[in-house]
């Protein structure tokens, strides 16, 4: 069979069910390493050595992304490699949708404020086929080219979950909504904050892990099986601020065969741990 005709017939499921065609996996790169930055003495040399040991201790292809303000703290791990997005591209979604409704000089409509928070609050697949199919493409894309996201590449064929991330652009995005700045208004942020605070909490999992309960929390998690290699992808992305910090963690994942969706989330959970609990020290 030539590869063109699998790519018409394997197909992949994500969330709760929508089938999407074949794309293909990141490849792990040879023995990375992670790299931290931060003007705190030792907070750098720790973060690397802690993040190391949790991403060492786990199978599969994972990339993580740290900043916070407060420290001037970035860490990294596999910053350009990129990923199928599964549902954490409904946060990059939500973007373009404020983004276009700032151009137009509008608020939100009473429709689109009920697709946005099922999409980011719940999770909600046929939400954000409607907006994306509201949005198009080329607005998406125009999104991302304000945003900076240059490495995020819309599905050709329309499938959102089948977006091309990579950490670095998940940063961006996180940062865009934390700060004020050019891309969208201080209420248009917000509001896209508050919704990301309202996450069920049955998907308050990922990033948010081992933050202390005095920090505010606005997340977007994501989580895709597909079924030509049974692989699942997890990620989450989070915006954290308190206690004298404001950061934000994005770590994406690619597990191996035979993995499960907890083992994913176990992942992530080990990594965010490590991070709160360093960035909070005494």
């Amino acid at each position: 069979m030539t590869h063109r005709r699998r790519a018409r017939v394997l197909t992949g499921v994500l969330g709760a069910g929508l089938l999407i065609p074949f794309a293909a996996s990141p490849a792990a790169a040879a023995t990375p390493t992670v790299s931290c930055t931060s003007a705190k003495a030792g907070l750098a040399a720790e973060l690397k050595k802690d993040i190391q040991a949790a991403v060492n201790a786990r199978g599969g292809t994972i990339a993580v992304g740290v900043y916070d303000r407060s420290t001037k703290t970035v860490c990294t791990l596999r910053p350009t490699t990129r990923f199928d997005s599964a549902s954490v591209v409904k946060a990059t979604v939500l973007g373009a949708l404020l983004y276009e409704s700032q151009k137009q000089g509008r608020g939100l409509t009473t429709r689109e404020m009920t697709l946005a928070r099922a999409m980011i609050t719940k999770s909600d697949n046929a939400s954000t086929t409607t907006l994306w199919n509201q949005l198009g493409v080329t607005k998406i894309k125009r999104f991302l080219t304000a945003a900076g996201m240059t490495h995020t590449v819309p599905d050709p064929t329309g499938h959102w979950g089948l977006t091309q991330i990579t950490v670095t652009d998940e940063q961006k995005l996180m940062k865009l909504l934390t700060a004020p700045g050019t891309v969208l208004s201080d209420a248009r942020r917000a509001y896209a904050l508050k919704l990301m605070r309202e996450v069920v909490p049955s998907q308050r999992w990922g990033t948010p892990y081992g933050a202390p309960s005095t920090v505010t929390k606005a997340l977007k998690n994501g989580w895709l099986q597909r079924t030509y290699d049974h692989r699942w992808r997890v990620h989450s992305v989070g915006a954290f601020k308190g206690n004298g910090h404001d950061y934000f963690i994005s770590v994406l994942t690619l597990n191996g065969s035979g993995s499960t969706m907890q083992y994913g989330i176990n992942t992530i959970q080990g990594i965010a741990k490590v991070v709160h609990r360093d960035l909070h020290a005494s």
